[in-house]
């Protein structure tokens, strides 16, 4: 359990994400419908999760190949071009 603490509280990602990033957007929202918005975070946080712990124990054995984990670096790498290249778009359109 020290060790599961310490994984969550030491990361600083937790903070980040959780204070910064979906703090600073709850706070954009008006106040009646904040309540609705840390339930629709909480929930999403909860789904991706148990989605993350399920999903890895499902895909196991597939990743267990090379092969698949070259799949998903080039999946990865694709996404961040395709955002790379929107960002300079925007950047060019003088957004």
């Amino acid at each position: 359990m020290a060790q599961a603490a310490a994984f969550t509280l030491l990361n600083p990602h937790v903070y980040l994400d959780t204070v910064l990033l979906v703090g600073g957007i709850g706070a954009q929202q008006p106040a009646a419908l904040r309540g609705a918005f840390i339930a629709g975070a909480a929930s999403a946080s909860l789904l991706w999760f148990a989605s993350l712990g399920y999903g890895a124990r499902w895909l196991a054995p597939w990743f267990a190949q090379p092969r698949a984990w070259q799949v998903l670096d080039g999946l990865i790498g694709a996404t961040m071009f395709v955002l790379a290249a929107l960002l300079v778009r925007h950047a060019l359109a003088g957004g």
